[in-house]
């Protein structure tokens, strides 16, 4: 139980947040060079979430208690996308150094007797203010994911079609953290047993061991995988054989860049389509060692 702080300390901590935040903010500029490189509007964002915490801390001296609620409504001063450009590490950053000025300058405001009690408060508040970064960016990583399966499905199912569903492709991919220019492939065959989402999965896994840029979808009973980044593509298709089920597998054509996704995408499922007539086919096998088999089934 902390001791009761007299009511003129939290009135002139709380006509000073305006004036902390700023002096916050000028030694954010001061300590963090990467602060300096910001644009305007996100150290704007910056400026809002201090302001916020130093009042959240204000109303945490007046009902202690009230901890989620405070320390969350902090960060709900800035938009969702700050998450995006600050980083978790340069947000723990920018909290300490709005601590350092509170520690200096929160006991010359207090009342006397007061000071030792409202640092050790502050203590207790940058504490769970960490914890509420932390579930934000717990929360923005959910979304980002969330949001990275439903763009890389409607890619490969654009690129299954042959359709175009909106931005260019290239822009799509970067979108996905696609960073290669070069050769493409695509490899596709039996969707394994067991729930679509862990099919890919696994073969997320496996494609960030191998070092490739790739893309996985599940199309009906077929998974599909396009990826790049490799000087030999059809060396790398044959380390993705595990991640399928039983039955043959096809591998593309290679082509020169992404611009070419959807056409080796189709080649490939042409070439599944007609490989139950070479019973003996290799696993994986070539789509062009399958040209006879495909122009009989038209």
């Amino acid at each position: 139980m902390r001791a009761k702080l007299q009511d003129e300390t939290i009135r002139r901590v709380e006509q000073a947040t305006g004036k902390l935040a700023t002096q916050s903010v000028a030694r954010m500029d001061e300590q963090l060079p990467w602060f300096r490189e910001l644009p305007a509007d996100q150290r704007s964002w910056v400026t809002l979430v201090a302001q916020a915490g130093l009042q959240s801390y204000v109303d945490w001296l007046r009902s202690p208690d009230d901890v989620l609620r405070l320390t969350g409504e902090v960060f709900a001063a800035a938009p969702q996308a700050m998450a995006r450009a600050v980083t978790l590490q340069q947000t723990v950053e920018l909290v300490r150094e709005t601590i350092a000025v509170a520690e200096l300058q929160l006991p010359l405001l207090a009342c006397t007797g007061d000071e030792d009690t409202v640092t050790e408060e502050l203590l207790r508040f940058s504490r769970e203010i960490a914890f509420a970064s932390a579930r934000v960016y717990a929360q923005a990583a959910e979304t980002r994911g969330s949001w990275d399966d439903r763009l890389e499905a409607l890619v490969i199912d654009s690129l299954v079609r042959g359709t175009d569903f909106g931005d260019p492709l290239p822009s799509q991919l970067a979108a996905l953290g696609w960073r290669s220019g070069g050769p493409i492939c695509a490899v596709v065959g039996t969707q394994p047993e067991g729930p679509p989402r862990d099919a890919l999965a696994e073969t997320h896994a496996l494609v960030q061991r191998l070092g490739l840029d790739a893309m996985a979808g599940v199309h009906g009973n077929r998974l599909v995988v396009v990826f790049g980044g490799v000087a030999d593509p059809l060396a790398a298709a044959r380390h993705l054989v595990p991640v399928f089920g039983p039955g043959p597998i096809v591998t593309s054509p290679v082509a020169a860049d992404v611009g070419a996704a959807s056409s080796v995408t189709r080649a490939a499922l042409s070439g599944l389509r007609a490989v139950s007539a070479w019973p003996g086919a290799p696993r994986p096998v070539d789509a062009d060692a399958l040209l006879p088999e495909r122009a009989v089934a038209g």
